[in-house]
């Protein structure tokens, strides 16, 4: 290992976690972080998954204005997490944890900023440190997939939808060469993330996550290969699959 790989090892960095989001395609009673796996809820192991990490120290949690879960959790008084308002989009969410981040740092140019989804509880901690190394690349990047099945390009059918006729049929097969699924962490110069967001924010453009904001101020974001099973719990049945990935690596509720 050379000295700044040794270095780069022990440098500590905040993790960001937009908790906002109501998770409507779960249709659950509450928000989907808030639904229970194997004796927890699913922000409290994504969280937990994160500050377990040896080189994250701080974790700062943007949550709605409304939330009524929360407070009520365990986790909530935890001395490295820190709660902020969280926004309408997940971009206004990440800023607002940024902006919190730049006001209590002692040197927000040096800062780098680890992105996370709530709901992500299966994160393995090597793909953490991976992409950890990029502050030597002094770019960011993200965790990604490769795309391993065929692609196909839908389109809406001139057809009249009705229960038993589908409305999308296919238009094309995209070549899957280079083509991956993007993951998180997703982790960037904290500044240089702040700058893209904002200035994304104020233009109205479309941005999906970390790296398309940086993306759309023609910045370098780097691909590091994670787990495929790093699943983020979209659908209901996605929380079988996360227990499946949790029960194997022998997690079970503390």
């Amino acid at each position: 290992m050379t000295t700044t790989q040794s270095a780069n090892s022990r440098r500590q960095f905040y993790a960001i976690v937009p908790a906002a989001g109501v998770g409507k395609r779960m249709k659950a009673a509450c928000p989907k972080q808030y639904l229970p796996l194997l004796g927890k809820t699913l922000i409290e192991w994504t969280l937990e998954a994160l500050i377990s990490h040896p080189q994250i120290h701080h974790i700062i949690l943007p949550i709605s204005p409304q939330d009524e879960y929360f407070a009520d959790l365990p986790i909530a008084s935890a001395p490295w997490l820190t709660t902020v308002p969280g926004g309408k989009e997940r971009a206004d969410s990440v800023l607002s944890g940024l902006s919190w981040l730049k006001s209590h740092s002692a040197d927000f140019k040096k800062e780098w900023a680890l992105v996370h989804d709530a709901a992500r509880p299966c994160v393995n901690p090597t793909d953490i440190s991976a992409l950890l190394q990029l502050t030597q690349t002094g770019h960011g990047g993200i965790l990604a997939s490769p795309v391993r099945d065929t692609m196909k390009r839908g389109v809406e059918s001139s057809t009249t939808k009705t229960a038993s006729m589908p409305s999308l049929h296919v238009d094309h097969t995209v070549d899957r060469t280079n083509l991956w699924h993007a993951l998180t962490p997703q982790f960037f110069p904290a500044e240089a993330l702040y700058n893209a967001l904002a200035q994304g924010l104020s233009q109205s453009l479309n941005i999906t996550d970390e790296a398309s904001a940086i993306e759309l101020q023609q910045g370098k974001v780097h691909i590091v290969e994670g787990c495929a099973s790093n699943i983020k719990v979209t659908h209901p049945h996605d929380l079988q699959l996360a227990e499946f990935y949790l029960k194997s690596r022998g997690e079970n509720a503390s």
